[in-house]
């Protein structure tokens, strides 16, 4: 082994220009830049979304709909999805805890029991809303409702 046989480790090199090493590297001079402006100067950044004064995509796209700040969102369970829950984990109670615990909800969600399937446990649902047809179905089994 000597001077003229030694190279790199594999990988530990990267295959492309370095900018700004002298006019010889073949992208000095400017460094690509381009000449004079703000954007040939350092700790310059545009704003998210500027198309160099073209107007922006998110003003040129035509607004539709309205949006309700006040809407209050609920995430859905299904009476079938509580019948496969208490089948699978024997459980005679539901409530928000045991939801979050199997997947069904986050933690800053409100949670709607809804009528679809059929419900054949004795459950106690706490949840923050129910449809009229769950709640029926629920109480029809031998359960009751808790409104959180």
């Amino acid at each position: 082994m000597n001077l003229s046989n030694l190279k790199p480790a594999k990988g530990s090199t990267k295959n492309r220009k370095r900018i700004g090493r002298g006019t010889g590297s073949g992208r000095g001079g400017t460094s690509t830049r381009g000449h004079k402006g703000a954007g040939s100067r350092s700790g310059t950044s545009a704003k998210v979304g500027f198309e160099g004064g073209q107007m922006p995509l998110q003003r040129r796209v035509p607004k539709v709909g309205f949006k309700n700040p006040n809407r209050v969102e609920y995430v859905g369970v299904n009476l079938d999805v509580l019948q496969a829950l208490t089948e699978k984990y024997t459980l005679s109670s539901v409530d928000f805890d045991t939801l979050k615990e199997h997947g069904l909800a986050s933690r800053n969600d409100l949670i709607k029991i809804l009528g679809r399937g059929e419900l054949k446990a004795k459950l106690e649902v706490k949840a923050h809303a129910f449809t009229a047809t769950a709640q029926k179905a629920i109480e029809a089994a031998g359960g009751t409702i808790v409104k959180l």
